[in-house]
């Protein structure tokens, strides 16, 4: 089973491909099955499977310990 990261209220998430007005950065409004994400730049709300998220999103660097 894959360690998939967990996602909170107001966070910001980095996805692959740019938006169309040219933003690549989300905030999630509703995490969940659903989640609800706007647009950092042109503030657009979007409601996204959450498995379709983790797919788009950009890894994270780990940090050392």
């Amino acid at each position: 089973m894959k360690n998939y990261p967990k996602f909170f209220e107001n966070d910001i998430l980095t996805f692959k491909k740019t938006h169309p007005c040219g933003g690549n950065t989300w905030r999630v409004i509703r995490p969940g099955v659903d989640m609800k994400l706007e647009c950092t730049t042109c503030k657009r709300i979007i409601i996204m499977p959450r498995i379709e998220v983790y797919k788009k999103i950009k890894p994270q660097p780990k940090a050392k310990e």
